[in-house]
């Protein structure tokens, strides 16, 4: 069987082969991101393998069904990117990767939090300059803050238990309530009251319709004056011109985000001889209370790991089934 990867860098390819040692498939790996320009290089293969910025629309996925495409494989947890309903018309199998290492991004979200407050990224830079002033390296306690968690699937229930571990009240948004959380004395709320009563907000959920800027100018207006948020999951949850007007009025004391609506041109590459010609990443950037990493909070070992040897089984599950036509299959 042939598995055509796209989005590859040099570490998918590093632990993709590893874990390919059982199972044997022929692999192709592509640096560039799947969409229009380049799906017509995929021939012969049975699946593709593709990361979050690919997009897979429906005309792509028209393509990939008619040179006999019969699996695609994200190497991750989110599947907006992906025309579901083009894959069920031609009886595409869809899998994911739903939970690999929640604590690898929610122990990074943690991160984030803790190098905005206690400014660690900058004392270091001082130290290295023999400069060991304190001016400007305030924080505050996490010991007694409030902090709220919408979305508490795996990544969301880690982050929110580590938050108990500071000696945080913790606040929570869900669909659908965990009830070992609530045993925990985790309390959910609607949206609303969790926006207005949490010092820190950290979003954890999956970008869908009815998320798409979650946080935005209205919802921003109901937070508390100087909340920090933190976001992780999907850049999409956050409308960007919206977040820069709150910074800019101090409603906002600090933004951290792992992710940006934009990011597919940005991220995963090295930018640092070319000139950047998005005006709001570049803007979010000269602030001094915002943090940004890209797209990194996955990254550890452990879930590299797992995110191979769940894709692979995946596949493999797939291939040896009879899939009914017209049926999309979404692995949990």
């Amino acid at each position: 069987m042939k598995i055509i990867f796209f989005s590859a860098k040099p570490y998918d390819k590093l632990f993709f082969n590893r874990f390919n040692e059982s199972h044997g498939f022929e692999i192709e790996y592509h640096e560039t991101h799947l969409g229009p320009h380049i799906v017509n290089i995929v021939e012969n293969a049975e699946a593709v393998c593709v990361f979050v910025n690919d997009k897979l629309t429906a005309p792509v996925i028209d393509t990939l069904a008619a040179k006999g495409v019969t699996i695609i494989a994200l190497r991750c947890a989110g599947f907006n990117n992906v025309d579901l309903e083009a894959a069920k018309q031609h009886g595409i199998a869809v899998c994911r990767v739903p939970a690999y290492s929640p604590e690898a991004v929610a122990e990074h979200a943690v991160a984030m939090l803790q190098t905005i407050n206690r400014k660690t990224h900058k004392a270091y830079n001082r130290v290295r300059e023999q400069n060991f002033a304190l001016k400007g390296l305030l924080g505050f306690n996490l010991h007694g803050k409030t902090v709220g968690v919408i979305g508490t699937g795996k990544i969301g229930k880690a982050f929110a238990n580590i938050m108990l571990g500071f000696g945080c009240k913790v606040l929570a948004y869900d669909l659908f309530p965990d009830s070992s959380l609530k045993e925990k004395g985790i309390e959910y709320l609607p949206l609303e009251e969790l926006l207005k009563s949490s010092d820190i907000i950290s979003l954890h959920c999956p970008l869908t319709k009815d998320n798409h800027y979650l946080v935005n100018g209205t919802t921003l207006e109901l937070m508390k004056p100087g909340v920090v948020i933190i976001n992780t999951s999907r850049g999409g949850l956050i409308n960007t011109a919206d977040i820069i007007e709150g910074l800019k009025s101090k409603q906002v004391g600090a933004l951290c985000i792992d992710v940006y609506e934009q990011e597919e041109k940005l991220f995963f590459r090295d930018l640092s001889s070319n000139i950047i010609d998005d005006d709001n990443i570049k803007r979010l950037m000269s602030f001094p209370n915002v943090l940004i990493t890209a797209h990194q909070a996955f990254f550890t070992e452990e879930a590299l790991s797992e995110i191979a040897q769940v894709t692979l089984d995946s596949i493999a599950r797939l291939n040896q089934q009879n899939m009914p036509e017209g049926d999309v299959v979404m692995l949990t």
